[in-house]
């Protein structure tokens, strides 16, 4: 496909989301519409559109690209994909409860009731610095795309690349928040959804093959292995490894986290919003063992057609293959649809961001939702700065990204969902459990902050302190117990505790 080709796609896809967006937020911007899409989202919408949040273009391109990487890892993500299952059920069941219970808009004012005001703060900060570095890494992801098959072929340099893909983000977001996103992200899945059955569709096509012959050849190729139960100390691949850091990844990164929680909280009850979670855990579910067969399908098609994996800066780079395979040896309206579906998983994640990281902002520090300030002249014109801030800040964060990383981005995002969403999965746990304790709530965030490097000194040096022991996604769980252990460091038994927010 030609680069003038696919920006003219993008530009139309652009144009319909700026459009829907206006027809959305024509009668109403203000910021109850902006923050939670006036409690009245529809929970199908919701269900189906988070799918489109929740996957992003990382498992669009990079799940595939990990299939048939150096390390053998195979179908070895679909364990952690059961972890994820699992995590969704728990969050269903356990933190979306407490979250419709308070009535609450940002879920980190749980935390201020529970254990303090610079708990409280600090919890939103954690939120603020992992969905910014996150967002930016997964937008990076379709930005390298986006330069290498487009832009490069124009000379535009990679940082106008990164800061026309915010603008245009920013254009359909800005006005409408979480009530546009709802309805865009519903659209967007669609794209994506559709274009990873068609891409298998076509590969199979391609490759001469039916529907039942590509499930045959999967399955027998050596890229299908699902359950990895060899040893345990030294591979990060073991089942139980996966499987733990799975469920806990997804109570931190989802559970505990305002982008995803706050679609939830635009339902009209707790059984809305449960019906929601449970619909998309299944999705989710089915959805991500597509990906892993497209990853599966693309190796096989790469070896028989003589195709290398791309190189980036000198070194194979896995994320790039599913593009080289869709641009340059498929046909035209097999590239059409993979370029919407990775247009779609990526913007649908960081609209989505933008939109959270801007509500948490205006909530958590500067207290938009309290009743002294709601309807407040300049607010939503102070809004409106806000989430150019974060759009500026996330274009920072991916132009350093991109001058240091040369890894798997999927593996970089939960790594370091690891260290930053650990204390946060620590503070809930403690909130949750030690319900008649209070903390010295200003010690709270040196905490937060000793107990992600606490947790790299272990990983760091694992092989020697715990035996060769390899850390994978269940680091998340050291962090989080780090932090509780620290927090019931500073501590006391509190006689008539108020456990009405608990």
């Amino acid at each position: 496909m030609q680069p003038v080709t696919i920006l003219s796609i993008i530009i139309v896809y652009f144009g319909l989301l700026i459009l829907i967006s206006r027809v959305v937020s024509r009668k109403d911007s203000s910021n109850d519409t902006f923050f939670k899409a006036n409690k009245n989202s529809k929970w199908y919408l919701v269900a189906f559109g988070m799918i489109g949040t929740a996957l992003s273009g990382v498992t669009f391109i990079s799940v595939p690209g990990e299939v048939g990487s150096p390390n053998g890892e195979q179908f070895k993500y679909f364990q952690f994909i059961l972890g994820n299952a699992i995590g969704f059920i728990l969050i269903a069941k356990v933190l979306l409860p407490l979250y419709y219970r308070l009535n609450l808009t940002s879920i980190y004012s749980y935390i201020e009731g529970r254990l303090g005001y610079y708990s409280y703060k600090t919890s939103a900060m954690i939120f603020l610095i992992s969905r910014t570095i996150g967002s930016a890494f997964r937008l990076y992801l379709v930005v390298i795309v986006l330069q290498r098959y487009v832009f490069n072929a124009f000379g535009i340099p990679f940082w106008v690349t990164v800061l026309l893909s915010l603008l245009l983000i920013f254009a359909y977001t800005y006005k409408g928040g979480l009530k546009t996103i709802i309805i865009t992200d519903t659209l967007q899945t669609f794209f994506l959804v559709s274009s990873v059955f068609f891409t298998i569709y076509f590969i199979c096509d391609s490759l001469e093959m039916s529907l039942g012959e590509a499930f045959t050849a999967v399955e027998q190729s050596s890229y299908s292995k699902i359950f990895f139960f060899e040893d345990f100390i030294g591979s990060r691949f073991h089942f139980v490894k996966q499987i733990l850091g799975g469920i806990f990844v997804t109570l931190a990164m989802v559970g505990l986290d305002q982008d995803l929680m706050q679609k939830n909280l635009s339902c009209k009850n707790i059984g809305e919003a449960q019906k929601n979670m449970f619909t998309f855990t299944g999705i989710f579910v089915v959805i991500n063992i597509f990906f892993l067969g497209v990853g599966a399908l693309l190796y096989i098609y790469a070896s028989r057609n003589g195709i290398d994996v791309p190189l980036e800066a000198g070194k194979p780079r896995t994320d790039l293959l599913f593009p080289e395979i869709a641009f340059h040896h498929l046909a035209l309206i097999p590239s059409v649809i993979f370029l919407l579906g990775l247009t779609a998983a990526t913007f649908a994640t960081t609209d989505s961001a933008l939109t959270a990281l801007t509500t948490s902002f205006c909530v958590d520090f500067l207290g938009m939702d309290k009743a002294e300030n709601q309807g407040k002249a300049g607010n939503v014109k102070t809004r409106h700065g806000v989430h150019i801030a974060f759009s500026l800040l996330m274009f920072l964060v991916i132009i350093v990204f991109n001058s240091l990383n040369d890894k798997s981005v999927v593996s970089m995002i939960f790594r370091i969902a690891g260290y930053t969403y650990g204390p946060l999965l620590g503070l809930y746990s403690f909130g949750l459990f030690m319900k008649n304790y209070t903390v010295m709530d200003k010690a709270v965030p040196f905490i937060c902050i000793a107990s992600p490097l606490l947790t790299l000194l272990l990983h760091t040096y694992s092989g020697e302190l715990l035996g060769g022991y390899v850390f994978d996604n269940e680091l998340i769980i050291v962090n989080g117990l780090i932090t509780f252990l620290l927090l019931l460091c500073i501590s006391k038994k509190a006689a008539n505790t108020d456990l009405s927010r608990a």
